[in-house]
């Protein structure tokens, strides 16, 4: 049994803005600053084994204050960063459906728009993590911080395999979101909640009005 702690990113600079992120790289915001810090607190008591972070800034930040509690070392990858939004990217949502009027809210993740990430590369991402979970990390605790877009996509596909497509995707993961999963030796997993915020309570101030932004 091997156990997922995903978390998202704190807020930042391009959420508070509504700006679009994917791939490009923007710094966490005062906002995002404290719930970092809060998030590392929530999960001080929590036995994590090994930290895997997404190699974009945003998140890498946000493991490290994290890790601090436990003494541990940030293995970085491009598998778990933020989907490829390609022309997207770095717009507000008024721009981007100016240049794409054809583009749907709900398909932004998926919408095939050439220079994005497509289905076929995103379900292998998705499939390398469970692999890697499963051959390197049997028995242990693993905490993984990501993006909204990537966490919410990862748990479709532990559910609908690479159909996740397919499907409308329910979840909506906040800054510093926690999200907890079990997975069996067969890949099998079971959700144990999501977007868990409580932590950002714990101080006045600290729980975004904005919408989620990619």
């Amino acid at each position: 049994m091997i156990t997922v702690y995903f978390i998202r990113h704190g807020q930042s600079e391009a959420n508070l803005k509504g700006i679009i992120q994917g791939h490009a790289e923007f710094p966490l915001s005062s906002l995002g600053e404290k719930q970092i810090k809060l998030a590392g607190k929530a999960l001080s008591n929590v036995n994590i084994d090994h930290f895997i972070t997404s190699d974009l800034g945003r998140a890498v930040k946000t493991c490290e204050a994290i890790a601090k509690h436990h003494s541990k070392k940030v293995e970085s990858s491009q598998m778990v960063r933020e989907i490829g939004l390609g022309p997207l990217q770095g717009k507000t949502r008024d721009q981007m459906y100016e240049e794409f009027p054809n583009l749907q809210p709900n398909m932004l993740l998926t919408s095939g728009i050439k220079g994005t990430e497509t289905l076929d590369e995103i379900s292998n991402r998705c499939e390398k993590v469970v692999e890697k979970l499963l051959d390197n990390h049997a028995g242990k605790t693993v905490a993984i911080v990501s993006h909204g877009g990537f966490i919410s996509i990862m748990l479709m596909f532990l559910i609908a395999g690479r159909k996740w497509h397919e499907l409308e995707i329910p979840f909506i993961i906040g800054n510093t979101g926690i999200t907890k999963i079990t997975m069996e030796p067969t890949g099998h997993a079971k959700i144990h909640f999501t977007n868990r915020t409580d932590h950002l309570e714990y101080e006045e101030g600290v729980t975004p009005e904005t919408p989620v932004a990619y």
